[in-house]
């Protein structure tokens, strides 16, 4: 075997290398989209995060402190299971906890703590008191809050934002799909609406300026690859939007 490559339970015909790449793929582990390292198979269209392709048997959360999450192929009995950290729906791997009946995707069980790109940090909550950028409510899902606390987005709003934009990634007609991996929605009227009491428009152009560069990190963290590489990939496609 090759250096980068692996074998993998999942995908037993053939090998997979480890490559890099700026637009957005579907891992075939956990169903969710990524962006940056992955593992792909050089034959087929096979892809999966980092975190899919090698996972822990079992971790722990200090979110959850009781809990003990064991690594799994598929959520556990028949019925529909969502993810605790970003609400939605867990279709392929999970880490699930059997005490509790938690259950996270492997991308969000590995979400920083903190996001820090040297001039700003976010922080991991989860649950924060102050209302999200995108969806004007509080509560929810986890989410990333800066250090001013000025700035807080729902990992579920980071994750709904990249469904919305890419959803012919996951139902592309025609073979179209992939000329819409490049896109994210933009930020715009999100945070303008959500700031329209402020006094000033410098002070909202500021704001906004602000929450987006916030953003960046948080969606290229909620995608597999928090780096700041990603993160400026995000922000060109933000900026395209």
């Amino acid at each position: 075997m090759k250096y980068g490559e692996i074998a993998h339970f999942s995908h037993p015909q053939h090998t997979l290398r480890f490559e890099y790449i700026e637009v957005p793929f579907k891992c075939d582990g956990c169903k969710e989209v990524g962006i940056g390292s992955r593992y792909k198979c050089s034959y087929c269209d096979f892809d999966l995060h980092m975190h899919c392709a090698l996972p822990s048997s079992s971790i722990s959360h200090p979110f959850y402190p009781k809990c003990s999450f064991q690594f799994l192929t598929r959520p556990p009995g028949d019925v529909q299971r969502y993810c605790n950290a970003c609400e939605k729906d867990v279709s392929g791997f999970v880490y699930h906890c059997n005490s509790c009946g938690f259950d996270l995707h492997p991308c969000c069980a590995k979400l920083p703590r903190v996001l820090d790109d040297g001039d700003m940090k976010l922080f991991l909550y989860r649950k924060v008191s102050a209302s999200c950028h995108r969806c004007g409510r509080k509560g929810r899902s986890w989410s990333y809050r800066s250090t001013c606390k000025n700035y807080n987005l729902h990992v579920a709003c980071a994750k709904e934002m990249l469904v919305e934009s890419w959803h012919e990634l996951y139902f592309g007609r025609g073979g179209r799909g992939r000329k819409l991996e490049t896109r994210i929605p933009s930020l715009k009227g999100t945070l303008g609406n959500h700031h329209r009491s402020r006094s000033s428009k410098s002070k909202v152009k500021k704001c906004c300026e602000m929450a987006g560069m916030a953003v960046q990190f948080i969606i290229s963290a909620v995608l597999g690859d928090p780096s700041a590489i990603i993160a400026g990939v995000i922000g060109s496609m933000i900026s395209k939007a």
